[in-house]
């Protein structure tokens, strides 16, 4: 959980970065010009119809064209994007994620998969001091977060864009701003007020129909007794902390970022209708989290028994990428010092009921 909610830290901050310019973008707000560049990227090439003309592609094209002198002026190892964009308020900021994951259960399964694997490939050619991609494959995120968001109605983008411009503070985006050449900056920003409308003309009108949801089988059978186990636990943890935030000690960006393309790769090959699932389980437990950030005991198993199906869709080996690839960069003092917050004994009872849960889940597998 903390290294989920520290990548979306870091996605939320590159998004700042990339869109601090100025006002009269997409929408109304503080958060525009933190939030427009990535939003127009996302809507870009979403859903346009195959037996027409590619004008997202094209329109990424020339987005990537005229914003590249500005995306490699950005650094993207920096820390920033770690940190909250504004007042800490962590109750707040999952509303905030929360549409978020609602945009990405309504979104096209198979285009989230294209723009995954978009990511992948930009990561590999990430180089120089301050990792930035290649040109072709910063065109390609761009049009493939743009058929994202435009799979999507516009109504769902605009709940993601404005719940995230209410915890941002107003003098973020002159502050990222000042961080690049303000002239390449503003050319970035006009090539993605003409991106977006391409996106837009793009741009669904209705979601697509909901997951189907397994029942009766042995992971759903295995979460319950996963949960009635571990959710004391789960009670004992303080979901409202700043440290799921705070960067691995000692860890670079670089090294952070090979064990994220691992996430990212797996995420790729797992079945877009269990995402879809999981997606829409984390909905409905955001929505039932006390004042202290715990959900409840039935949205919590939902939670596990969908993360579990999700796991036993894709090869042991692409798990193991992830699991390796973070243990890789954890040191041992994080474990040590985050079961010293919490209740020893129902952190080991969680332990011991999670092993017996892997177990069914490899064997669904």
């Amino acid at each position: 959980m903390a290294r989920g909610r520290r990548v979306l830290s870091a996605a939320c901050g590159a998004l700042a970065a990339a869109t601090c310019l100025r006002r009269g973008a997409f929408v109304p707000g503080p958060v525009r010009d933190r939030v427009a560049p990535l939003a127009a990227a996302s809507a870009a090439a979403a859903f346009g119809p195959p037996a027409l003309a590619d004008e997202i592609g094209d329109a990424a094209k020339k987005l990537a064209a005229d914003s590249y002198a500005f995306a490699k002026e950005v650094d993207w190892n920096s820390g920033i994007y770690l940190q909250a964009p504004g007042k800490f308020q962590p109750l707040e900021a999952v509303k905030a994620i929360d549409k978020m994951i609602v945009m990405g259960a309504q979104a096209d399964p198979k285009l989230l998969k294209a723009a995954a694997e978009a990511h992948h490939k930009a990561i590999g050619s990430a180089s120089g001091a301050n990792g930035v991609t290649s040109q072709a494959d910063w065109e390609a995120v761009n049009a493939a977060l743009g058929r994202v968001i435009a799979s999507v109605p516009e109504s769902t983008v605009m709940d993601v864009y404005n719940s995230v411009s209410s915890i941002t503070d107003s003098g973020v985006p002159a502050y990222m701003k000042s961080l690049v050449n303000g002239a390449d900056a503003e050319k970035a920003y006009s090539a993605f007020l003409a991106f977006k409308d391409v996106v837009k003309k793009n741009q669904v009108s209705s979601p697509g129909p909901a997951a189907s949801a397994p029942s009766g089988d042995s992971i759903g059978a295995a979460a319950k007794k996963l949960s009635d186990a571990s959710y004391p636990f789960l009670k004992s943890v303080d979901w409202t902390s700043d440290i799921f935030i705070k960067p691995l000690p000692g860890v670079s960006a670089k090294d952070a970022l090979k064990a994220v393309d691992k996430a990212i790769v797996m995420g790729a090959a797992a079945d877009g209708n269990a995402l879809k699932a999981a997606a829409e389980a984390h909905h409905k437990a955001i929505g039932s989290i006390d004042a202290s950030g715990v959900t409840s005991a039935a949205d919590y198993e939902a939670v596990n028994a969908a993360l579990g199906r999700v796991i036993a869709s894709v090869p042991t080996s692409k798990v193991m990428d992830v699991y390796n690839a973070f243990a890789k960069i954890v040191p041992g003092t994080v474990p040590n010092k985050l079961f010293s917050t919490v209740d020893p004994l129902a952190a080991n009872a969680a332990a011991k009921a999670f092993y017996e849960f892997k177990d069914v889940v490899k064997a669904a597998r």
